[in-house]
């Protein structure tokens, strides 16, 4: 098998129920963190961890998706004729960040289904499957982190972060043994267990790096009680098959498929951003005021 790494598949098929009514006419990955697309965070990811090739899982109602990425020459032409030279690079740079290519899921039969329908594009080679739901900090990018792991061990790669007892039935949960270097030698994967019975709390933070043995596995899974085919039982077959470890992901992480980890991840965001921090802290210390 490879040691490179060049794939990177996106699902953004989901219809972001979540957020109704803002994503009733446009895609929940369109949605900003601040000025920029969710997903363009996610895409930014995977270029800054060497994956050029990207394939977006998208459905019906995605199009503005594709647009995003796409030449915008009306766009264009105007910022280049009011000489906005920095609003042109900006936008100008979005078509250059990665080989770009969609495919559409057809029916919303889960995580496992959407990342099934991308082993046609994919191959026999590992790939990276990134989560919009979850957008982590460049300065620490969980993707990096799973790829360096990949190159010492050569297995599926999944990355974790202890979560509260609270959300541990929100996600998938992994048990193993540590390694000691941060490495965990996965033994075990829930998906979505009961808190009383997981078998500790370290949730799969929607990053994994896949070898293609799973397209077999998510042929042999059977759908759950909603019909879903989800992602963690096929990896629990794949387990029984191949190694695989998980990576202890050190960085700060937003679960922007939440209202709260959204909102959370704009602040934070804005507070990088020196031109906005000002203003945002003089805001927040008067909120605070008013409502203490």
């Amino acid at each position: 098998m490879t040691n490179s790494i060049n794939k990177a598949v996106i699902p953004a098929a989901g219809l972001g129920t979540r957020f109704l009514p803002a994503t009733k006419a446009q895609p929940k990955e369109m949605l900003p963190i601040v000025d920029k697309p969710t997903i363009q965070y996610v895409v930014e990811e995977a270029v800054g961890s060497g994956l050029e090739d990207i394939l977006i899982i998208t459905g019906r109602g995605k199009r503005a998706v594709e647009d995003h990425f796409d030449k915008a020459f009306e766009m264009e032409h105007f910022l280049r004729s009011k000489g906005k030279a920095s609003e042109l690079e900006l936008i100008e740079n979005i078509t250059r960040l990665a080989r770009l290519h969609y495919i559409r899921q057809g029916e919303p039969l889960g995580l496992g289904h959407a990342v099934s329908v991308a082993e046609d594009h994919v191959g026999s080679e590992p790939f990276v499957v990134l989560l919009g739901d979850d957008i982590s900090d460049p300065a620490s990018s969980a993707t990096k982190a799973m790829v360096a792991a990949y190159r010492e061990y050569g297995t599926s790669i999944l990355a974790v972060q202890p979560v509260a007892e609270s959300e541990v039935s929100r996600y998938g949960i992994v048990a193993g043994e540590d390694n000691g270097n941060g490495v965990i030698r996965v033994t075990n994967l829930i998906e979505k267990p009961p808190v009383d019975e997981a078998p500790s709390n370290l949730a799969i933070i929607g990053r994994y790096l896949l070898t293609p043995g799973v397209f077999k596995c998510l042929k042999e899974t059977k759908p759950d009680h909603k019909g879903e085919i989800q992602l963690t039982d096929a990896l629990r077959l794949l387990l029984k098959e191949e190694k695989m470890h998980a990576v202890l992901y050190q960085g700060r992480r937003w679960d922007v498929g939440q209202v709260e980890g959204f909102l959370t991840a704009s602040i934070d965001w804005a507070m990088k951003r020196p031109e906005l921090k000002k203003h945002l802290l003089m805001y927040m210390r008067q909120v605070l005021e008013d409502n203490l």
